[in-house]
């Protein structure tokens, strides 16, 4: 097989600012998309099993294990950036249906035109608040669904509160999964409110974070994962800490104790997630 001519860099202004896909120069298929410098997503047009960010392997992992392989499963994506985990599930799960809930359509149109989807992939991306995309989901509708949007290095008040989450859980089926992707660091406050906020809105729930993160020693990413019906805790727990970067999982007792206390957050009392120190995620 002829090798792939060496990719290019690209750039362009969005909505949410910057937009620029830098070649992996150790993959000549792989692009890594940074807005305003912030790494947003990373993406093997050749393998799209080739995950490089941890929190997408422990996402990846909450999918694997919550549901029969090679199963298609209907995925709604809040959140869009470069559509990495959607192309993963097409390639593991033949003939799901995925959308994907995208803000910025100069930045979809800015990945689609240089790094296009499968054709044979179900994926439709629409252009909408998250939140306001959820509110005309119909009830249990969905499989999976994931939380992941930042504006900037930031995720917005609106997505945090539990009437956002409550939201997730009545278009979540009774087997489903919902999961969020979020960042903090030093005191966990932000953290620790979004996982009271969870277990507010869903019987079962777990946190699954790098042990640096969890303690507080570092800023960086945590995913937080709820269903109606209990999580896959023994698979997820191995397969997070057998990653390059191993992570622990919480749940139960565990996670009620490191919630200390923390209460659920609201519409009246929600803020944006903490800025990121200088230098957490900027390339």
């Amino acid at each position: 097989m002829p090798r792939r001519t060496p990719a290019t860099p690209a750039a362009a202004h969005t909505r949410s600012g910057l937009a620029r896909l830098m070649p992996d120069t150790d993959h000549t298929a792989a692009y890594l998309l940074t807005v305003d410098d912030t790494p947003q997503s990373y993406v093997d047009l050749d393998d799209p099993t080739h995950l490089e960010f941890e929190y997408i392997r422990r996402l990846a992992h909450l999918a694997d294990h919550s549901f029969p392989t090679d199963n298609p499963i209907d995925a709604l994506h809040l959140g869009g950036g470069a559509l990495t985990l959607p192309r993963y599930l097409a390639h593991t799960r033949p003939g799901s249906r995925q959308l994907a809930v995208e803000i910025d359509t100069a930045l979809t149109e800015f990945v689609r035109t240089h790094l296009p989807l499968d054709k044979k992939a179900r994926i439709r991306v629409r252009a909408a608040d998250a939140r306001e995309a959820l509110t005309t989901m119909k009830p249990a509708g969905w499989d999976l669904i994931i939380s992941d949007v930042f504006a900037g290095a930031r995720t917005p008040a609106h997505l945090t509160s539990l009437e956002y989450t409550q939201l997730s859980a009545t278009a979540l089926r009774e087997t489903g999964v919902y999961a969020v992707n979020l960042a903090d660091g030093t005191s966990l406050r932000f953290a620790r409110t979004q996982a009271a906020t969870l277990t507010a809105a869903y019987p079962h729930c777990a946190l699954i974070a790098e042990p640096g993160v969890l303690r507080g020693r570092r800023f960086g990413n945590l995913v937080l994962a709820a269903g109606h019906q209990p999580l896959p805790l023994a698979k997820l727990t191995r397969s997070s800490a057998a990653d390059p970067f191993p992570a622990r999982v919480l749940a139960d007792a565990d996670l009620r104790q490191w919630i200390a206390g923390a209460l659920p957050v609201t519409d009246a009392t929600a803020v944006d997630s903490p800025e990121p120190p200088p230098g957490a995620f900027t390339v």
